[in-house]
């Protein structure tokens, strides 16, 4: 599924082709579309992506473990993200990084075979995503390299 907003697809999709992959305006536009979906502070929270065997394991760590408002945020939002790719719902992934987005399409199609466990961790959350089918640990592996790129200020 993609973006809610026609509106918002298309700003997307002039954002991401106005930037090259790696350049200073890319990093500012990702910030900013984060902001916008995800619900807390960037800056203030590490976001990992450490891909296994059999898929891929999203941590989301505030870097302030007392910080119980950015904690919080962070364990409702990988919930809800978790609910919403467990259906096959990647647009708040593809608001943010484009709908030409590395390994989007396949995870949009496969979502009934990956398994998404969420549990909140020490200072934030944690998804595992599982899966016995290759290609779809490819598209995982491929979808987290991506938002590695896009995020290394913030991962």
């Amino acid at each position: 599924m993609r973006p809610r907003h026609p509106a918002v697809a298309i700003a997307v999709a002039l954002a991401v082709a106005a930037c090259s992959d790696d350049s200073p305006d890319r990093q500012a536009a990702i910030a900013e579309r984060g902001e916008h979906v995800m619900p807390f502070d960037l800056a203030t929270t590490t976001h990992r992506f450490e891909p296994t065997a059999t898929g891929l394991v999203e941590t989301v760590l505030a870097d302030d473990p007392g910080d119980t408002e950015q904690v919080t945020l962070v364990r409702e939002h990988l919930r809800h993200e978790a609910d919403r790719f467990r259906a096959g719902d990647y647009g708040d992934p593809a608001t943010i990084h484009g709908e030409d987005m590395p390994g989007l399409t396949e995870l949009e199609a496969g979502a009934a075979d990956i398994a998404i466990a969420d549990e909140p961790v020490d200072a934030g959350a944690r998804l595992t995503f599982t899966t016995a089918d290759p290609a779809l640990v490819d598209a995982l592996h491929r979808w987290a390299r991506a938002q590695t790129t896009d995020h290394h200020t913030d991962g």
